[in-house]
Order: C-alpha cells, then sequence, then structure tokens
C-alpha cells in the first residue's frame, strides 16, 4: 500500500460545481469526532516502542484471512507467530509468504494455549466463528472477527457476553466503519446538507465466477490433505467430504449466510455507523437463484426492503438493498442517502453531494379556473409568497480519497490502537451483532416466505408473520 503524506490526505476534497464556488472546509474536519487511530501521522509510519509489540495468529488461512494478515503486518509493532487452517495447502502457503518461523497447525486450539500470542485474527467459514471467536476470548486472545459475526441469531448473545466478560478487545471485519470515506458521509449528514433524510439507496452487484464464490479448488485436495471433520466440527451436518462444499463454502447454508451475510453485512455496517442507527424494526427479503444454478442452495439475486424508526439520531426513513450476481453492466456497489434538500452519493472512494431544496412557493396550476378568479388568486399568492432574489448555492460537491487509500489498514491500525491504549472500537460485539441479525434475518425472510420483526434496541425477533 502507498503511504501518504499529510498533503495526500487533504487531497480527499476533489472539487466544488454549480453556479459559484465555495471556498472548501479544511480537510482535517473530516476527522472529527473519529475515534481510533490519529491521521496527523499515516498509520503505517507510526513510531512503536521495542515493549509495545503484539505478536498474532490467524486462524483460517483462505482469501480473507491471507489478506487480512498480509494488511495487519503492513502496520508497525505487529508480528505474526502462528497460522491454522485444515487445508494443508493453506498451510504451505502461509510458510511461503510470511516465513518458515512461524508455526502451522490445523488445529487451532494449539494456537488459543500459546501464551505469547495476544491477538487472532479469525477468517474461517461462517459457521466456525462463534465457536472460535468465544474460545479465543476466554484464552484471553484479542479478536479480529471477519464478518459477519455470527452464523444464527441465537450466537449472537453469547459473542457478546465472552466479550463483557473477558475484557478483551473485539472488532468485527467489516472495515468501513474505519474509512475517511465513511467518515466524510457521516460528517456531510450531521451537517444537514441533505435535509431530513427519507430513504437509502445501497447495491453491492457483481458479475464473475470468482464474484459469485466459484472458487477454484486445488488439484490435490481430498480426505488426506482436507481435515473435513475439524471443518465440520459440530456446527454443520455430518456428511462426507466434498471439495466443492470446503473450498466454495459461501454457496451453502450450513457454513455460510449467503449474499446477506456477505455482503448486505457490509452495508448494514457502514449504514448503522454514518447514521449512529441501532437497525430496522421490520425486514423483508425477495430474490432467486437466476444464473449460478452450480448446486448451491443460497440465491445469486435478493433484494431487501426495510424500515428504520426514527431515533435521536434519524427521522424513519426506508432501506433497499440489492445483489446481484448476473450484473450484465459489470457490477459495482454504493450508496444513495436521500433527503428533503439534497442527496449524498458514495461510490468505491468518491462521495459525491447534489442539493436541490424545496421551494417555498408551491406554484400554481390555475389555467382552468376562470379569469376573474385566476387574478384573485394571484394576488393573494404573490402576497403570501413574495418574489426575492437569493443568493444561488454550488448545485454538486466532490470528495475523493487519496490513491491507494486502504480503509482495511484503518481498520486493524483501530483495532491494534484499542489493545494498547484500551479505547473502544468502533465496531465490537453489539454493533457487530446489530449488522449481522438484519442481515441474517434477511435470509429468513427470504427462506421462510415472510415478513421477521426485529427489535434492534434489544437484538430480538419480535414476531415473523
Amino acid at each position: 500500500m502507498a503511504k501518504f503524506s499529510d498533503n495526500n490526505r487533504r487531497d480527499f476534497i476533489k472539487k466544488v460545481s454549480g453556479s459559484m464556488l465555495l471556498a472548501a472546509s479544511p480537510v482535517n474536519s473530516l476527522f472529527a469526532g473519529k475515534s481510533g487511530v490519529s491521521r496527523e501521522i499515516p498509520v503505517s509510519e507510526q513510531k512503536i516502542s521495542a515493549n509495545d509489540h503484539i505478536q498474532i495468529a490467524c486462524i483460517g488461512t483462505g482469501i480473507m484471512g491471507m489478506g487480512d494478515t498480509k494488511t495487519a503486518l503492513m502496520l508497525p509493532g505487529v508480528k505474526l507467530m502462528a497460522v491454522a487452517d485444515v487445508y494443508d495447502g493453506h498451510l504451505v502457503r502461509a510458510k511461503e509468504m510470511f516465513g518458515n518461523d512461524i508455526q502451522t497447525t490445523r488445529d487451532y486450539s494449539e494456537i488459543l494455549n500459546r501464551k505469547d500470542i495476544d491477538a487472532i485474527i479469525l477468517a474461517t467459514p461462517d459457521h466456525l466463528h462463534s465457536q472460535i471467536g468465544i474460545e479465543a476470548l476466554k484464552a484471553g486472545k484479542a479478536v479480529y472477527c471477519e464478518k459477519p459475526m455470527v452464523h444464527k441469531i441465537e450466537q449472537g448473545y453469547d459473542m457478546i457476553k465472552a466479550q463483557n466478560d473477558s475484557k478483551k478487545v473485539f472488532q468485527v471485519g467489516s472495515q468501513r466503519v474505519s474509512s475517511i470515506v465513511y467518515t466524510k458521509v457521516k460528517e456531510l449528514y450531521q451537517a444537514g446538507v441533505i435535509g431530513e433524510l427519507n430513504f437509502v439507496e445501497v447495491f453491492y452487484d457483481r458479475h464473475s465466477a470468482q464474484g459469485a464464490w466459484q472458487y477454484s479448488i486445488p488439484p490435490d485436495a481430498s480426505p488426506a490433505t482436507v481435515d473435513w471433520n475439524r471443518f465440520l466440527s459440530n456446527k454443520a451436518p455430518k456428511i462426507a467430504y466434498d471439495p466443492l462444499r470446503f473450498f466454495r463454502w459461501r454457496n451453502y447454508q450450513d457454513y455460510g449466510t449467503g449474499v446477506a451475510g456477505d455482503l448486505f453485512v457490509h452495508l448494514f455496517s457502514g449504514m448503522h455507523y454514518i447514521l449512529d442507527s441501532k437497525g430496522p424494526t421490520r425486514i423483508m427479503t425477495s430474490g432467486g437463484l437466476r444464473y449460478w444454478k452450480d448446486g448451491r442452495d443460497v440465491p445469486d439475486f435478493m433484494v431487501g426492503i426495510y424500515d428504520y424508526p426514527k431515533t435521536a439520531s434519524h427521522p424513519a426513513f426506508n432501506l433497499t438493498l440489492r445483489v446481484n450476481f448476473a450484473d450484465g453492466s459489470g457490477g459495482g456497489s454504493g450508496f444513495r442517502f436521500v433527503g428533503t434538500d439534497g442527496q449524498i452519493t458514495l461510490m468505491g472512494n468518491t462521495v459525491t453531494v447534489k442539493r436541490k431544496k424545496m421551494s417555498k412557493a408551491p406554484g400554481y396550476t390555475i389555467d382552468t379556473f376562470p379569469k376573474a378568479l385566476q387574478e384573485k388568486f394571484l394576488v393573494d399568492y404573490n402576497a403570501k409568497y413574495p418574489s426575492k432574489p437569493e443568493m444561488s448555492e454550488p448545485e454538486t460537491e466532490e470528495y475523493k480519497a487519496p490513491n491507494g487509500y486502504d480503509d482495511r489498514l484503518d481498520h486493524f491500525a483501530n483495532f491494534f490502537e484499542s489493545m494498547r491504549t484500551n479505547k473502544p472500537v468502533l465496531e465490537d460485539a453489539v454493533f457487530g451483532f446489530r449488522a449481522a441479525g438484519p442481515a441474517l434475518l434477511s435470509n429468513k425472510s427470504y427462506f421462510e416466505n415472510t415478513v421477521v420483526s426485529w427489535d434492534p434496541q434489544e437484538m430480538k425477533v419480535v414476531k415473523a408473520v
């Protein structure tokens, strides 16, 4: 990843357009109210004392685990001690990437029993998150847990209890909550630039086999190189070894959580951070298996509609989410926050604000009135809505993150800083469950063809009708 100077970060504001230009606000206001690592020094260049190093291990070294580990090691004062995985090839590759001095094992409990390991990256398939996460917290390890936090609703309460009991740092890996881009959207929203929020639209579409989880299967995959029983644990049905279900586990409900748990949960996390929201009260989804009919038992298209109640941080509004794994336009993702006076659009690392205030004068349709009544109407109308000159404002503003910006690096920086300072993380077990809960219930609505009511404060299903 590129290292940024302070000037690079201040380049976040790109342009302001419209009928007149306004002076851009100082970019350090971008980070106002943002907890976590200081932005005055790029996180990859911060100085760490010799006695302040954090020793980590990764459990689950597939695509996400390898990526998370590489990112974590970009930060100063972090050392990898061990990895655990139930496919031998991943263990071999870990030594190739991170050195022969790391411990590799199929049995993650060997890692949890080590006193010299401070934290783990938990990047296993979803069905093992609660089991390993709770054991790690009980063993005194800090935990960076990939999303979704849990595989089943009932596991969320146990994870929250384990974090509270252990007093250890626990962070869910939806990195958007640590992004300077999402912080900018939060700042703009709280400044009231779009008036009163009434609608949020979010999509995360893909158009590739890899994007649809048709991951490559290694030529040596076999019961000899895969510890199938350890993969199943006691969390999945006992069935015969199946390489498709192992290497493409996201396609199956026994191990994964479908598009809702893999992608909706990112969208919930980012939106909840921006709006300081606890979640929806009503959940309705639809969809189907439209293209990737490869034996998977989860849909490749899903759309959800969610009712959010009025709270201290936002008015009542409606949310729509969409994931399409066969989007012929090429895919992409984005947010649109719509209010009475404008909208904020977030696409990649670019934020755009468009404003159009509702006119105080409603206008009129009087052509069908008799002429005398038209004249009387206009006298009254002009008295109530006199024409006044108004200063024009920019209709569009655009903000862009520095080239090479990586929110996952910031997310890990926040995680390690919380370990060092005991400051709360943004995405603890409660926040993580409030994002995972609606995502898991999106699956419930889809598979059971029902509308689900959810209490976002108490984090409980109210009813399904």
